[in-house]
């Protein structure tokens, strides 16, 4: 039978983790031929989400967890998950509750029907309408700058064919910008459009930084428009100051005693070409410190305990295909995965 992985990361989602759990365990119990495993990667949580998810695994085998021995970011942590994920078909969730469970049917039956990529896009969003206007204006000039199609409005949620997952898992991108890798995959896909809710519970943990880090990941990884209008704005600028030269030049020749060039020009002057010049060195740093990031190649993320794992996709469903338990008291305690040796200091 036909797996299926569905893998959610979360920090700080304790308000959250149980009842995301319960919906995508009644929808897969709805679809019903579809043996599953929901792996949740918690990026080092501070509040009660890994007790929590440990009393979920505990209860329900098809939940399986890997803690992070720290945090490694909104980035790397999600593609470690996707590669830990064992099934015929890969749905990416977050935890925050605002993408719908009740679309996983759905999904499920658009790759059946050939899609190697289902993509969840969104049609509208409950949340700050500036930011969501900032969003769509982002997505818009992504799409402008870039040499490949790219997908506005879509966030990650969604479902993957196993063949994709192994072709992301080839690029071998340290800090990968997933969105543009399955643009640049460019498998057969269909898009599936919901309105976003807004979040009930918790903060998001997005902030200006963050969402400039991916944001600007998406240009430089799939564009080098950038670098190429630092050459422009060079030339454009050398004739404009020619220009302004010769103007000036004309009028001090033929205004000689009451021309005056002034000090308030030049120093404007200065301060703009001043300021061109470190925009575009921002702009060849953001390039550099990609490639500094691609040379190192760190591991995506480094785990401090997993359950779990030890038990296939399907197990529980081939044992008790009908089975619902409640979380357990008493959670399972985590081991690490590789403990030390004897001869180990």
């Amino acid at each position: 039978m036909k797996t299926i992985s569905i893998v959610t990361p979360c920090y700080n989602e304790q308000d959250n983790v149980q009842e995301l759990h319960r919906q995508v365990r009644e929808v897969m119990a709805g679809v019903g031929q579809y043996p599953y495993e929901h792996i949740f990667i918690d990026n080092s949580s501070r509040d009660e989400t890994v007790p929590i998810l440990r009393r979920l695994a505990a209860a329900d085998p098809n939940v399986k967890i890997i803690v992070n021995a720290r945090n490694f970011g909104h980035i790397r942590s999600p593609i470690h998950a996707l590669l830990q994920a064992r099934g015929d078909a890969v749905i990416c969730i977050v935890a925050d509750l605002q993408d719908p469970t009740n679309l996983i049917p759905t999904f499920i039956a658009e790759w059946e029907s050939g899609k190697y990529m289902v993509l969840g896009v969104k049609r509208s969003s409950e949340e700050n309408s500036l930011m969501f206007f900032l969003r769509k204006q982002y997505y818009r000039l992504a799409e402008r700058l870039s040499s490949i199609e790219s997908f506005q409005n879509f966030t990650g949620f969604g479902l993957y064919d196993r063949e994709v997952v192994e072709l992301v898992r080839s690029f071998g991108d340290p800090y990968p910008y997933f969105r543009g890798m399955l643009a640049e995959i460019g498998l057969p896909y269909k898009k599936i459009y919901y309105d976003q809710p807004r979040r009930k519970f918790g903060v998001t943990k997005n902030n200006w930084y963050t969402l400039y880090d991916i944001g600007m990941l998406g240009i430089i990884n799939h564009s080098k428009v950038p670098l190429r209008l630092a050459t422009f704005a060079g030339f454009a600028g050398a004739v404009f100051s020619f220009l302004v030269a010769m103007v000036y030049l004309v009028l001090k020749l033929a205004f000689w005693n009451s021309f005056s060039f002034g000090l308030a020009p030049m120093l404007i002057g200065i301060f703009f070409i001043a300021s061109i010049q470190l925009l575009f060195l921002g702009v060849i740093g953001e390039y550099v410190g990609a490639i500094h990031t691609q040379v190192q190649k760190r591991p995506y993320a480094v785990e401090l305990d997993r359950v779990n794992f030890e038990i296939p996709p399907g197990f529980a469903y081939s044992q008790h295909p009908t089975a619902i338990s409640e979380p357990t008291a008493h959670p399972p305690q985590m081991r690490p995965l590789h403990p030390p040796s004897a001869d180990s200091s």
